[in-house]
């Protein structure tokens, strides 16, 4: 029978189709309801789960059944209590307004429904027992039994929360959660161990400064006994906070540094937009040495810190102090470098049309599609970046302050790589030069098998050196190359003692070759040029660290490897080819020498 509303939308069937609202999950529409505490000023935020046993294929199961959000802010008086449950209504729509976390309206009634068919709320601003109270229900909406908001009455809040909750102030608000059917955590316990990494996360900057404390506590509905209680530790994903939720050695100590760009350890981009001047600051960091060392036989990614780490990747986009999200438009997922690096964007609400924020506070929409895009594939034939950038201006297009933005993240990440890289050069070495069967080791026997059949190297004089003149000139050779003074001294050091006669490093040459040789000390000192794309092709695919990653990109990263190798391959042809008559000779010459001492090298002994 068709219906007599005249309603454009009728509501029922809006409410439905807006339980799909983009929510990544739970943590993060529980996070909208934090929101609203921190926007009332709340200095104690607390989440609280509770569980009851129910019967599930005949066993008795803990379940989750109501989640709440209780906060000592500022309270709702009646006519605000009725508003914040209204979709697309609120007290901070106007644009004078748009000054804190909130703004669209539909935090509350939003969240809320994502995860549950039912939301009461209680709020006071003459003591808890001056609560006024009123609810949304899916089902009562569907059924039409209510077409609005009920109008808010006194009502007394329920002893449970009473019991559990530490935060009632003489002001605040009391959100619940009921009829939870969309959660995809089924314990309170694992709702919390799941939301406190994000939650930490978004609101490190309250939690830092002591603004707000979020108390996290699961609890059996029937007993009122906890399972688990916990506060919320700040997670800095640039690391540069004290005292976080990153694993020890640095609970309590800083884990990376700031990146300073000429002399800046951040930058402020001022943007003009509607006729107004705001502030955009990004704030770049990358790990200290001492979070890259780890015991031998070990990586670094493999250690607490450098899996808490992993979860962190990407560019933090913060808004008005709270973040909205990791982004990882630029993340190269397969390298485990990327995880020693932070990048961190902040803006006030005042742009939020400009960056593109979303309605659910989860996204920067216009931002993330210009941070991963190459400015030069946005240039027609023929134009210059800078007539491009003139043409935008002349427009009044508004992207041209994001991608001024954009560019320069995108040039300091690749810096930020350098510099993480360079931090291992000699690590890698040491580590793996007491491996069995390595390949300097094996280099090293096959060396001594050709010098006793008459092959004698440049380097071979150098062997007769007192062993302390041989570990001074591998010392001065190793510093040059880029290694600190004790790195240098314990290499050498080890080298000359376990007699062997090479030594594979990595460091940036200024030349085009892709790797050098200097005969120092008896020892052939090879150094890779991380400078020569054939480095990243053929070695740092295949040193990188392989835990967490799956079977597709390990396969991705062998051919990657073998077209490198194949490529290299044909550059050598091509050298060949270009060599003048009478110098082709030399070159297949040299060709088939280095084949004839690969070949003795690389055969393996049966």
């Amino acid at each position: 029978m068709a219906s007599n509303s005249h309603e454009i939308v009728p509501a029922h069937l809006v409410v439905q189709a807006m339980r799909d609202n983009g929510y990544k999950n739970a943590a993060y529409a529980i996070a909208e309801l934090i929101d609203n505490s921190i926007q009332a000023e709340a200095t104690e935020v607390e989440l609280l789960c509770g569980e009851q046993q129910v019967l599930l294929e005949q066993r008795q199961r803990s379940r989750i059944e109501k989640i709440a959000v209780l906060d000592n802010g500022r309270g709702m008086n009646v006519k605000d209590l009725r508003v914040a449950l209204q979709f697309g209504n609120g007290n901070y729509l106007e644009p004078e307004k748009h000054t804190g976390i909130g703004r669209f309206g539909m935090g509350l009634p939003s969240s809320s429904i994502s995860q549950c068919l039912r939301v009461d709320v209680w709020s006071w601003q003459n003591g808890v027992g001056n609560a006024f109270y009123t609810y949304l229900d899916l089902n009562e909406i569907k059924n039409k039994k209510i077409t609005e908001v009920p109008e808010p009455i006194a009502k007394e809040i329920p002893d449970i929360w009473h019991k559990i909750g530490k935060g009632f102030g003489q002001s605040g608000t009391l959100v619940v959660w009921s009829q939870i059917d969309r959660c995809i955590w089924k314990k309170g316990k694992t709702i919390i161990e799941n939301s406190e990494f994000i939650i930490g996360r978004m609101y490190r900057k309250f939690l830092e400064t002591k603004k707000v404390s979020i108390r996290m506590a699961a609890f059996d509905l029937d007993t009122s006994k906890i399972i688990e209680e916990k506060r919320a530790f700040p997670n800095d994903p640039g690391y540069l906070m004290e005292k976080t939720s990153c694993p020890e050695p640095f609970h309590e100590t800083a884990m990376f540094q700031e990146w300073v760009d000429k002399e800046n350890s951040e930058m402020i981009f001022s943007i003009n937009f509607q006729e107004e001047e705001h502030k955009v600051t990004v704030r770049f960091s990358y790990a200290k040495e001492e979070a890259r060392q780890a015991p031998p036989g070990q990586q670094p990614g493999s250690l607490p810190h450098g899996k808490h780490a992993q979860k962190n990747i990407g560019v933090s986009i913060v808004r008005a102090g709270r973040e909205l999200e990791m982004d990882q438009s630029l993340v190269i997922n397969y390298d485990p470098v990327e995880r020693w690096w932070g990048i961190e964007v902040e803006f006030p609400p005042s742009l939020d049309d400009l960056f593109g924020v979303t309605n659910n506070k989860q996204s920067a929409r216009n931002f993330a599609e210009l941070i991963n895009v190459d400015i030069q594939s946005m240039l027609t034939d023929d134009q210059s970046i800078t007539l491009f950038k003139e043409e935008l201006k002349n427009e009044g297009d508004p992207r041209l302050p994001l991608i001024e933005v954009a560019e320069r993240i995108q040039k300091t990440v690749k810096n930020l790589r350098n510099a993480i890289k360079q931090q291992t050069i000699g690590t890698r070495t040491q580590n793996k030069r007491h491996q069995e069967n390595s390949a300097v080791q094996v280099a090293t026997a096959r060396t001594k098998k050709r010098q006793e059949e008459g092959h004698q190297g440049q380097s071979d004089q150098d062997e007769c050196l007192p062993i302390g003149e041989r570990e001074q000139l591998l010392e001065q050779t190793f510093t040059e190359e880029g290694l600190t003074e004790k790195q240098a001294h314990e290499l050498a050091a080890s080298l000359v003692n376990d007699g062997l006669k090479y030594n594979i490093q990595e460091g940036k040459l200024d030349t085009p070759a892709f790797f050098s040789v200097r005969p120092q000390g008896g020892v052939i000192v090879v150094t890779l040029n991380t400078n020569h794309p054939a480095y990243k092709n053929l070695v740092e695919v295949l040193e990188q660290d392989v835990e967490g990653v799956d079977e597709e990109t390990l396969r991705l990263r062998l051919s990657n490897s073998l077209e490198g190798l194949k490529l290299l391959l044909c550059a050598w042809a091509r050298y060949e080819d270009e060599q003048p008559e009478q110098r082709r000779p030399a070159a297949q010459q040299a060709r088939a020498d280095w084949g004839t001492i690969a070949r003795d090298f690389l055969e393996r002994e049966e």
